[in-house]
C-alpha cells in the first residue's frame, strides 16, 4: 500500500506540474480539494481520472461516490487496491 501511494503522489505532481512539491510534502491523509490539503481543483480531478484510467484501468462507474474516493491519496489507493490492477 506504502508503493501505491508513492506512486500516486508521484503521478500526481507529474501529471498536475506541481514542481514546487515532493512526495515527502503531500500528506497521504490530507484533503486533496479544498481549502486544506493541495487545494487542487475541477479540472486536477478530470486529470486525476485520466490517471486512474490509463494506469489503473478504473473507471468511476458512480458519481456520486467521487467525492469519497478522491477525498485524500489514501482513499485513492484504497480504491485503486479493491478496484483495479496496481
Amino acid at each position: 500500500m506504502e508503493q501505491l501511494i508513492l506512486k500516486l503522489k508521484e503521478q500526481l505532481i507529474e501529471e498536475l506540474n506541481l514542481e514546487e512539491i515532493t512526495p515527502a510534502d503531500i500528506d497521504a491523509d490530507a484533503p486533496l480539494f479544498g481549502d486544506e490539503g493541495l487545494g487542487l481543483d475541477s479540472i486536477d480531478a478530470l486529470e486525476i481520472i485520466l490517471i486512474l484510467e490509463r494506469h489503473y484501468g478504473i473507471k468511476i462507474e458512480n458519481p456520486n461516490k467521487g467525492k469519497e474516493i478522491f477525498y485524500s491519496i489514501r482513499t485513492l489507493a484504497n480504491h485503486i487496491t479493491a478496484n483495479g490492477k496496481a
